[in-house]
């Protein structure tokens, strides 16, 4: 989501509570504990604000509790409070390897405990329990029995494999001469092979990968998925594909090929910007002339090994695939009948769908084969993590998997944001949350499957908004953000699975920690291994006299960077154009003679102490064109003189890049998502032209040479 200033950032706030205009009972404040609902929350120290009870009434509502009259709180509170007093066992208890969960002072004495592993075996001790997903039951002396899903993860993540720089990348912007029209899992290899051989580099980042939901114009937003667990196979670089090469209507393929140019060329060649659905619209002819390819045998037992171990999430995902194209994308204006998974009604649309259920189901096999090839390419060409994929924060009500999994979701309500110092309203992402209580009921099972899929094909996770594994503030629809409150998951379960599934795949797992982060929630991730994300312009002393940090300060479980996707460029906040951007279209929130004052203030901060240092070291000798290009490499010359494991270069700074990808707080006024790597001129360029580019050479050599000397 969109990347905000640290809570230490906020201008001073008046202490002490605040209370809505409706302030909820006490009663209804315990029953909302009980279920993980927050009735009050701290924005900042000091200051704590109540929430409404309002609020508290709708948020109980979608975990089906009533309490919408004061004699409705009373029952459904004391019907809580006997259920946990009689509760023998969580539905989902945590075990770190190595040490036994505090169970067994909370049963009675002589119950007695089984495990029935994942593996197949069974144990009545936690000690040298395998790592997995396990049953376990209790059963009193008086034969009262509960059963609970054991999750035994490791203590923690390892640490990266020594220190590294890669690149942090849009796909969708990065063309090469062999796009049709947009970035495309080609590209990425080609990508990695470059960055990894050629440069040293040691991963590539890029955008959420997840399907979209397709639409009149598609939202290009890669954070509103319509599916987190499958891919978009707008990705799938069509040429790739085997049965391509052996499509008989060879005059078609000649057509889709000119047609495939002409989208590139008007990106590349016109100024156009990124069509996703045109593009879609080209791959779709292509992927449907070449089913009609037979595949071979080898192709067709891999293709039954991928429906075998995907099931019924795959069906399911293709299903809505095939029942959108025939009644829309959104599943909640279908026919009755269809809008469940497991109703008769979708049982017999399957049926005579099927054509494109498998149609579905194909691309979805393809998508991934390409997907994991890329990190295969990446391993290959020497990069110790690869491909770090992004996982969003939610989904989009109307998709896939908000269909699929329903019950897993929290009816009429929406992820947001709680007003701060920066945004008074507050924020509504429209993304429906999952619901904590049916996560660990289940064993949290869409989790681990989410997660599982994503690591098949990536050497490292980045998981947006990471705070959402602790609590996230839930919006009730209809309401303004400002009458939302948190509602808390279970942490230590979460964070388990993410572990667990973390370690079997030998992955890294990156946490995009910015905005406002609850006290403790930093300090929980490092102890479990995973990295924070810090931003150069956000690293300030926020506790003392609000200077930049300096680089020996800086936390070393991190990816350091210089900015990111909703960020302006580096250039352009050397140069103050993202003030005149945001000035141009209506959002700033001062005169812009402040807003020039402050940012002009905020940079020189910075370039003093990059000067202070030594690493601001002008022009001349080859090493830079200009004095931004200077500053530009001092920049990443301070990151690399921080203790941060992983350091991030933007890719389009490597160019001098001025224009966000993501402009926050624009919808049609911006491009968002929708623009190709350019230089400053604006003009683009092809990944060809950035193996090529004298700037991104100078950079790479800084870079190098800075990984070089710390670990020597």
């Amino acid at each position: 989501m969109t990347a905000q200033r640290p809570a230490e950032a906020s201008p001073q706030e008046p202490a002490g509570p605040e209370h809505p205009e409706d302030p909820p009972s006490d009663e209804l404040s315990r029953l909302a504990e009980l279920y993980g609902v927050a009735p009050s929350y701290q924005p900042s120290p000091g200051r704590t604000v109540t929430a409404s009870a309002t609020a508290l009434t709708l948020a109980l509502a979608a975990l089906d509790v009533d309490a919408s009259t004061p004699a409705a709180v009373g029952a459904a509170l004391a019907a809580r409070e006997q259920e946990l007093s009689e509760r023998l066992l969580p539905p989902t208890v945590v075990c770190w390897s190595g040490a036994e969960p505090d169970l067994r002072a909370a049963l009675p004495p002589g119950t007695r405990l089984r495990i029935e592993t994942e593996q197949g075996g069974t144990r009545t001790a936690f000690d040298q329990l395998p790592p997995g997903v396990h049953r376990l039951t209790a059963t009193t002396p008086d034969g009262r029995t509960a059963t609970s899903h054991l999750v035994v993860a490791p203590p923690g993540l390892p640490t990266p494999p020594g220190r590294s720089y890669g690149f942090l990348v849009q796909l969708y912007s990065l063309l090469t001469r062999r796009s049709w029209g947009m970035g495309d899992l080609g590209d990425l290899a080609e990508l990695t092979a470059w960055a990894g051989r050629a440069l040293g580099a040691g991963f590539v980042q890029v955008n959420p990968l997840h399907a979209a939901v397709p639409g009149a114009p598609t939202d290009p937003s890669p954070y509103r998925p319509s599916s987190r667990r499958f891919p978009d196979p707008v990705h799938l670089r069509i040429e790739d594909v085997p049965e391509f090469a052996y499509v008989e209507d060879r005059e078609r393929v000649r057509t889709l090929s000119e047609r495939a140019g002409r989208l590139r060329e008007a990106v590349l060649e016109k100024g156009a910007l990124i069509d996703r659905d045109a593009v879609w619209a080209a791959k779709r002819e292509a992927l449907e002339l070449l089913r009609e390819v037979p595949l071979g045998p080898g192709r067709r037992a891999a293709y039954a090994d991928f429906l075998a171990r995907e099931g019924e999430a795959l069906e399911d995902h293709a299903t809505w695939c095939a029942l959108a194209e025939v009644h829309g994308s959104d599943w909640q204006r279908w026919p009755a009948g269809l809008r469940h998974p497991r109703s008769p009604e979708t049982a017999r649309a399957r049926r005579e769908l099927m054509d494109r259920v498998d149609f579905h189901c194909r691309l979805a096999w393809l998508t991934d084969t390409q997907l994991t090839d890329a990190q295969r390419i990446a391993r290959e060409a020497g990069m110790p993590v690869g491909i770090v994929h992004d996982l969003a924060v939610g989904v989009h009500p109307g998709g896939a998997d908000a269909w699929a999994q329903q019950e897993y979701f929290a009816a009429g309500m929406s992820v947001g944001a709680p007003p701060d110092a920066f945004n008074a309203r507050g924020q509504d992402w429209g993304l429906p949350p999952w619901r904590p209580d049916r996560l660990a009921g289940s064993g949290y099972a869409p989790y681990r499957l989410l997660l599982r899929a994503l690591f098949r094909s990536a050497g490292a996770l980045r998981i947006d908004h990471v705070m959402g594994l602790f609590r996230l503030w839930w919006v009730p629809q209809g309401h303004a953000p400002t009458q939302g409150t948190y509602v808390r998951y279970d942490a230590e379960a979460m964070l388990a699975i993410l572990v667990l599934e973390a370690s079997r795949a030998g992955a890294l797992v990156i946490g995009e920690d910015l905005g406002t982060v609850e006290p403790g929630v930093r300090e929980t991730l490092r102890a479990r291994g995973v990295l924070g994300t810090s931003v150069l312009w956000f690293e300030r002393d926020w506790a003392g006299d609000g200077r930049p940090l300096p680089p020996e300060s800086w936390r070393s479980d991190c990816l350091a960077t210089a900015t990111t996707h909703d960020l302006p460029s580096t250039a352009a906040r050397l140069t103050g154009e993202h003030v005149e951007l945001r000035d141009s279209l209506g959002l700033l929130t001062r005169p812009l003679e402040q807003e020039r004052a402050q940012a002009s203030a905020d940079t020189a901060e910075w370039l003093a102490l990059l000067s202070r240092l030594g690493l601001l070291r002008g022009t001349g000798g080859g090493r830079c064109a200009s004095q931004e290009e200077a500053e530009i490499q001092a920049v990443h010359r301070f990151l690399l003189r921080t203790p941060a494991r992983m350091v991030g270069v933007w890719l389009p700074d490597g160019v001098g890049d001025r224009r966000p990808q993501n402009l926050p707080g624009t919808w049609d006024q911006y491009p968002n998502w929708r623009l190709p790597i350019a230089d400053a001129t604006g003009r683009p360029l092809t990944l060809e032209e950035l193996a090529a580019s004298p700037r991104v050479r100078r950079l790479v050599e800084v870079l190098r040479d800075g990984v070089a000397r710390r670990r020597g």
